[in-house]
């Protein structure tokens, strides 16, 4: 019998193996070095970004946010959040009605207001929609730039804790107040105790008020991570810490991949390899491999399986290259069943495919006007709030709002309604031609102007108007024909908008405003 270590495979492996080994040790390893110490620079830069456009939208909201963290320490024990709300627009409402039934010389938006003069009611219910924006604020930051971990932290110096008042980790609080695993409402007020000999970079932050060049190691129960943070000082108020964080094994594995990537050059020194290789045996196998060449070649250029019969019966013996050759003839018998396989999946993926996109069509369409729906216009929130983080937008918000819905409902039925909204929508379309319309409610309705529409939005807001004017005079139409609608419109402005959201409250009370002009408010 003969021995393995006789055999072409062993040797030609050996030589392989070591010329492989010696080759991508020294790449690789010089290559990973060099990554390791210049990766660390390049994460904090990345971070330090993230944590920019989280201090900018605090800064933008100055007092506010100063009365809302006032108000989270001394009250966050006695409100109710509800711990699975993904929006904030029912708080905002509330926070609306409230306003609305209050002194409307004293409150005249919500803008206008100093929060110490609120009733305790409406201190309340505004907190709750704070916390429910910059929770939600703060968990996008995370999800859109794929971090664990966002917070933002209000120290308690004597006592060296740490309360996370924006937790990008909701806990659940239980009927007691008390931290539980399940639980109806979100908990607030969660605080630990941060020893500064453990976190000094943390503390140093604090205390200095600036930010430090490097990151704090953690490794609890949520992973091991770096955090780089950010003090907020408002008005030279110093409030809090900003933390962002990044998982340590997703900086491993970017730099992983940089070391494959350019350690992959190597790969041609296996080519030079195996040339010596070929020579060394040429003597002894090179006619039985030319042979299976040559046969194997023909297989390449006419993709016949049936060359497979002839190369079998070229087999002779029992040694390396005649079971190299059994392996050849079976790879192209299962490459003709594989190829088979392929086609019947390509078929079925193509498919799939197909009725996926069509779904997501669907997901993001309004079914009564066929304009897109709330879900869409939340998207293209999420696109252009990361522009204006990168201070690369121009961009516009159109509100409009059918009047005297309800009315027409109710003394006409609802499908005259519908054939309202319809043709409101239908009207939007047309002068807006160029930018997506949302349907936002009922009867509300949103325009994103970028492009031609935004040049020349004016004209496309005094055709809007002119139209309704058109609609008014024509006698001819039936009652919810002669349809009604108040516009508002805003221009984001990079010196004072953090976000859309600044945006869309200035559009929403423009449009506002246009509806009590016309007389249309909503006493209902």
């Amino acid at each position: 019998m003969k021995k393995k270590t006789d055999g072409i495979l062993f040797r030609f492996a050996l030589i392989f193996v070591i010329f492989t080994l010696v080759s991508l040790l020294l790449c690789g390893g010089t290559t990973y070095l060099n990554q390791m110490r210049d990766y660390k620079s390049q994460c904090l830069e990345n971070i330090r970004n993230i944590g920019d456009y989280l201090e900018r939208l605090i800064q933008d909201s100055g007092d506010d946010f100063i009365s809302y963290q006032k108000y989270y320490m001394e009250h966050f024990a006695e409100i109710d959040i509800p711990y699975d709300f993904d929006e904030f627009h029912e708080a905002h409402k509330k926070s609306q009605l409230l306003l609305a039934q209050a002194d409307h010389e004293k409150y005249k938006e919500l803008s206008d207001f100093n929060f110490e003069n609120f009733s305790d009611e409406m201190k309340k219910q505004y907190f709750i929609y704070d916390h429910e924006f910059w929770l939600l604020t703060f968990e996008n930051a995370r999800q859109s730039f794929g971090l664990p971990y966002t917070y933002y932290l209000v120290p308690k110096e004597k006592e060296l804790r740490m309360v996370y008042m924006i937790d990008g980790e909701r806990s659940h609080k239980d009927e007691k107040g008390q931290k539980a695993d399940k639980g109806k409402y979100l908990y607030l007020g969660d605080e630990y105790y941060d020893p500064i000999d453990k976190y000094p970079v943390q503390w140093n932050t604090w205390f200095s008020g600036v930010r430090q060049d490097e990151f704090q190691v953690w490794n609890n129960e949520w992973g091991h991570t770096y955090a780089y943070y950010i003090p907020v000082i408002i008005k030279g108020q110093k409030l809090g810490l900003i933390g962002v964080e990044v998982n340590v094994s997703d900086v491993n594995k970017v730099i992983l991949k940089n070391t494959i990537v350019q350690t992959a050059a190597a790969g041609a020194i296996l080519f030079f390899c195996v040339f010596l290789m070929l020579l060394f045996v040429n003597d002894v196998y090179i006619a039985r491999i030319v042979t299976l060449e040559s046969d194997l070649r023909e297989y390449t250029s006419q993709k016949n399986p049936d060359i497979a019969k002839k190369i079998e019966g070229n087999i002779k013996g029992k040694d390396e290259i005649s079971s190299l050759t059994r392996s050849f003839v079976n790879l192209i018998y299962e490459i003709r069943k594989h190829v088979s396989n392929i086609i019947a999946a390509s078929k079925q993926l193509e498919e799939t495919q197909l009725w996926a996109d069509k779904m997501s069509r669907l997901a993001n369409k309004d079914p009564l006007t066929g304009v897109k729906n709330k879900t869409a216009y939340d998207s293209e929130v999420l696109r252009l709030d990361w522009e204006i983080a990168n201070r690369k937008c121009e961009f516009g918000i159109v509100m409009l709002d059918l009047n005297f819905l309800k009315l027409i409902n109710d003394t006409f039925g609802h499908s005259q309604g519908d054939i309202a909204i319809k043709k409101l929508s239908a009207m939007v379309c047309g002068i807006f031609e160029h930018s997506p319309v949302f349907r936002i409610g009922g009867d509300e309705f949103l325009v994103i102007v970028e492009g031609t529409d935004y040049k020349e939005l004016d004209s496309r807001i005094e055709s809007f108007k002119a139209k309704m004017d058109e609609i008014k005079a024509d006698d001819s139409l039936e009652p919810w024909e002669k349809i009604s609608a108040a516009i508002g419109f805003a221009i984001y402005d990079k010196n004072n908008d953090g976000s859309v959201l600044n945006v869309f409250r200035r559009a929403d009370k423009a449009m506002y405003s246009c509806k009590k002009e016309m007389k249309a408010v909503r006493t209902d």
